[in-house]
Formats: structure tokens, C-alpha cells, sequence
């Protein structure tokens, strides 16, 4: 299996944190949970040109679409076929990241995928088969780089309360939305106006999932987790807070996933990022 990424140049830098490009990726698992993680992905399939979304609650019923898809950002888990992923390239946006590439507000992709040619037209077929065409690693990365300069909108710039937020949500795992608004000097609807324009999710979901993150880097790292003092560390209310959270983002309860993370590890199967392997 091959598997690269790549940080372009600034400007893109401010706005992406990287290209990816897995080949040959043939786990024996057919499906995989992608957990939310407030980012938008842009993922092109350069083997078939298919992806398959699959239905969080029955097996089997999927969504098709084309193989150059804009991955929304998601509140809850959704589930992917394998079988499309032996060969991806994708871009990774920062969070707040996407939105002046695509020319509408990051909130009309939350919790949904849209064909890539439906926000870019013709252009994005054609950088697909450029990218299908590129024999190196290096040589698609500076395909995806290029579309992706010629889609930035000049006038597209991050609002100052959303960059404030964002970096506040990163540094602290309790963040009181009121004093937040106070602090930055906008009425609390105007700054869920801004940042659900730019982030996508509203500004107490994303911080809800970035503490899901928080704590799931925390259990990979625990081998008999503390769910109380976890609940403390990332800024729960309680365990049953935790609890809650958990399983809505991620479909298992904590002890189920705390187990099922060590039968991935025992059997060293290849973890992608925000990706949960799903196995017998």
C-alpha cells in the first residue's frame, strides 16, 4: 500500500492542511465509519468513477455518486465501501478551510456529499482524468495543487470572529459560548451566522466534535480507560455526558470502541484519518 501526503504552498497552506493519496489500499474489511471531524474533504476516485455512501442504519442502501465527490461537513458518522478506495486522492481542508473554493456557504454541505462537478463544472472531470493521467505521486499532487488555485476565491477571506473561535475551540476543551461572542463584540446570532457560513457546522456542534477528537486521541493512548476522569480532562459535564456524546458520534458506546480499537491494533490494521475500520 502507498500512501503520501503533501502540504502545498501558501496561499493554499492557509486553507489546506494537506493532500493524500492512498494506492492499492486492499484491507480485508469491506466498510469503514468515517467519524465527523468539522472539516470538508474533497476525495477523487482514480479508479472508478464511483463512490458509494452507505445508510447509517441499513445495511446496504448506499448513495452513488461520481468519482469526484465534496465531502460535507458531518454532525454524525457515516459509512464508505472499501472496495471504492484502493486508489484516492483527497484534499484535507483546515476547519473553516473549504469554503472559498466551492462559491456557496459551507453550511448548505453539512451532513451531505455533492458531486464535484456540480459546484465546478466541466473542470472537474477534467482534473480527474489529469489526475489519472499523472504517473507520479509528486506530478498528481501538483494536479490537485493547480485546480485547486484556480478555484480560490480571491474575495473569499476568513472572518476575524471565526479565525478567534477556531483557534479558542483548539486550545481549550470548555469554551463558554456567551463570554466567546462577548469577547469577539457580535450578538450570538450573528456569530452562528458567520461561522455556520464559513465552518459549516454551528459553533457549539463543532466544539462538541473537537472534544470527541480530543477524547478519542486519549483512549488510543489509555489501555483501561478512566471514563470519569476522561469526562473531566475534555470538559464533559459528566460520564453520562461523555457517554452521550460518544455513541452519537460514533455509533459505539466507549467501552465497546475502547475494545474494538484494540482488536484493530492487535491485528495492525492500517487506521486512516477520522476512519474506523469495521470488523467481524
Amino acid at each position: 500500500m502507498l500512501h503520501r501526503t503533501y502540504g502545498p504552498d501558501s496561499p493554499l497552506s492557509d486553507f489546506v492542511e494537506d493532500v493524500w493519496l492512498y494506492d492499492d489500499y486492499t484491507p480485508a474489511h469491506r466498510r469503514e465509519r468515517i467519524l465527523p471531524s468539522g472539516t470538508i474533504e474533497l476525495v477523487v476516485n482514480l479508479n472508478d468513477d464511483e463512490l458509494r455512501i452507505y445508510d447509517r442504519v441499513r445495511a446496504g442502501v448506499c448513495e452513488r455518486f461520481s468519482g469526484a465527490i465534496v465531502s460535507g461537513t458531518y454532525g454524525r458518522f457515516f459509512v464508505i465501501d472499501t472496495a471504492e478506495e484502493a486508489s484516492l486522492l483527497g484534499v484535507h481542508f483546515r476547519p473553516g478551510g473549504a469554503f472559498p473554493f466551492f462559491g456557496l456557504p459551507a453550511s448548505e454541505l453539512v451532513d451531505t456529499h455533492v458531486d464535484l462537478e456540480t459546484l465546478w463544472g466541466r473542470s472537474a472531470r477534467e482534473l480527474r482524468d489529469r489526475l489519472r493521467a499523472a504517473t507520479t505521486p509528486l506530478a498528481r499532487f501538483r494536479v490537485a495543487e493547480a485546480a485547486l488555485l484556480a478555484h480560490l476565491s480571491d474575495s473569499a477571506t476568513p472572518h476575524r470572529a471565526v479565525r478567534f473561535a477556531l483557534d479558542r475551540f483548539r486550545r481549550s476543551p470548555a469554551v463558554n459560548g456567551r463570554a466567546l461572542c462577548a469577547q469577539i463584540g457580535l450578538s450570538q446570532r450573528r456569530f452562528i451566522e458567520v461561522f455556520k457560513a464559513q465552518v459549516g457546522l454551528t459553533p457549539k456542534l463543532f466544539h462538541r466534535v473537537q472534544r470527541f477528537h480530543q477524547l478519542l486521541g486519549l483512549v488510543r493512548h489509555t489501555p483501561s480507560p478512566d471514563w470519569s476522569r476522561l469526562a473531566a480532562d475534555c470538559g464533559f459535564f459528566d460520564q453520562s455526558h461523555l457517554i452521550h456524546d460518544f455513541v452519537g458520534f460514533s455509533g459505539f458506546s466507549p467501552a465497546v470502541f475502547a475494545r474494538h480499537q484494540q482488536a484493530l491494533e492487535r491485528r495492525g490494521i492500517h487506521l486512516k484519518r477520522h476512519h474506523l475500520p469495521l470488523i467481524d
